[in-house]
């Protein structure tokens, strides 16, 4: 079994809509998917280009515990992310690396917290795992990301069930 490291970003429920068109502007301009329109458990709806098991039929988050998209993101491309991308025969475009699917686990409410929802952004092999760990760029995003969504905090799990990193965090609510 490979590696699979991740950043998960939890906030209170009212946050995902804002989060998630935070994720939304992290997707290549270039990407060609037709929008996917997700409904959120309070019944808020928003539309991401991104897929749900590589489809882009709606999905109802209601009374689902974990809910996964399928995201292509691109990032800065710092020391880590051009050595990825040049290792990959990826491009770097205006200084920034699509660096392939990353995964968004949307977790119900968390093992955590019940009064909180995750996000948890999970890299799909072992290598880009090794660059989630290596790239303070990619770091930044997910920080600011947790930062412009109004999250409680952003962590980092290395999967092997040692504790989580904490990032990035605000006080307890």
């Amino acid at each position: 079994m490979g590696l699979t490291y991740s950043y998960g970003i939890y906030l209170r429920p009212e946050n995902v809509p804002r989060a998630l068109n935070e994720v939304a502007k992290l997707a290549p301009p270039e990407r060609r998917v037709p929008p996917l329109a997700v409904t959120l458990p309070g019944g808020e709806r928003v539309v991401l280009p991104f897929t749900s098991d590589f489809e882009s039929e709606p999905v109802d988050c209601t009374g689902r515990d974990r809910v996964t998209l399928d995201t292509s993101l691109v990032f800065p491309a710092d020391e880590a992310v051009r050595a990825y991308a040049e290792e990959g025969g990826l491009s770097v475009a205006d200084g920034r690396v699509r660096i392939g699917y990353v995964y968004l686990d949307m977790c119900f409410p968390p093992l955590m917290d019940p009064r909180h929802v995750c996000l948890d952004f999970w890299a799909a092999t072992s290598r880009m795992s090794r660059l989630f760990e290596d790239s303070a760029a990619i770091k930044k995003v997910f920080t600011d990301l947790a930062e412009a969504a109004g999250a409680v905090c952003c962590l980092f799990d290395t999967g092997d069930g040692g504790p989580e990193r904490l990032l990035w965090g605000t006080a307890p609510n």
